[in-house]
């Protein structure tokens, strides 16, 4: 049992990256960016093609960065440049993307039991991931920091305003876009070195357990009076992977996964926008009904 719960806090953890990188796109720029579904398993074929190569485990996860921030530059490019809608544009690089994957990898899956991973070593798997996720969250906050972290934090709040101070909003969008598919990247490499192989379709409904746990973090910790920003993101995924751990251990099947995933967004959404609230209007005034007032009644 106890292996149990501690794969749920690793895959937490792992995924927490990724959502910090959904964060960047859906929190701070308001830009639904679904080719997130295109550049998750974009890391690990990167990943799966430079560890059967045997290079360095690290280094391959910084060049499936890379790749990952390239695919985000295209989907940037098409959104500010060819002007294509923020949906569309995602929809096309993330279609565009499995064809690559393909390519990259050869095969649609690449097993990678023999290859040295970032797991390869005697450190647990758990202390790995978590050192993983709090250097990318201590490294984003400290962007945010910066005067450039400001501005892509303008940029999502209000565009005219950063215009108005002659600052291209256009690059800093691309440049955030960039920077959060780096991230699904490096989230996709490290899940391939963790699970031992890398699957072309392991990116689907990423985008969907991105916003679940940037949502359901939000849920939780928005009633506390601090602010913690990027934390919710890596809290709402270790209570995301806890929900679906707790209805797997409840006897559910795992081909109810997706449903599962459904009423857990559905839930946290409703929660987070008060659906839930029930407001109970009062037509009765205390110490009697109002009086209605005739002027012809005298």
């Amino acid at each position: 049992m106890s292996n149990f719960w501690i794969g749920a806090l690793e895959q937490g953890l792992l995924f927490s990256i990724m959502a910090l990188g959904v964060y960047i796109t859906y929190k701070i720029l308001d830009f639904p960016d679904l080719s997130v579904d295109g550049t998750f398993p974009l890391g690990a074929a990167v990943t799966a093609m430079f560890l059967v190569k045997g290079i360095n485990p690290i280094l391959t996860c910084l060049i499936s960065m890379c790749a990952g921030m390239l695919a985000g530059f295209v989907t940037g490019v098409l959104h500010v440049k060819f002007k294509i809608t923020n949906l569309l544009s995602g929809i096309l690089v993330m279609i565009g993307l499995y064809s690559v994957n393909l390519r990259i990898m050869g095969k649609a899956n690449t097993p990678l039991f023999n290859a040295k991973t970032i797991f390869s070593g005697d450190i647990p798997s758990v202390f790995v991931i978590l050192a993983l996720a709090l250097i990318v969250k201590i490294v984003l906050d400290l962007l945010f920091k910066t005067k450039f972290g400001f501005i892509l934090k303008a940029t999502g709040d209000n565009q005219k305003m950063v215009t108005s101070l002659g600052i291209d909003i256009g690059m800093i969008k691309i440049i955030g876009i960039m920077l959060s598919n780096g991230l699904v990247a490096l989230a996709g490499s490290v899940m391939a070195q963790y699970q031992r192989f890398s699957d072309v379709g392991m990116g689907s409904g990423i985008i969907v357990m991105g916003l679940a746990s940037i949502i359901m973090g939000e849920t939780i910790l928005k009633a506390l009076p601090i602010r913690f920003g990027t934390a919710c993101a890596l809290f709402g995924s270790l209570l995301y992977k806890a929900s679906i751990a707790i209805a797997l251990r409840a006897g559910l099947p795992p081909t109810d996964l997706k449903l599962i995933t459904s009423i857990i967004v559905i839930t946290a959404l409703a929660v987070y926008n008060g659906g839930f609230k029930m407001k109970i209007k009062r037509n009765l005034i205390f110490g009697g009904v109002k009086a209605v007032t005739n002027t012809k009644s005298a």
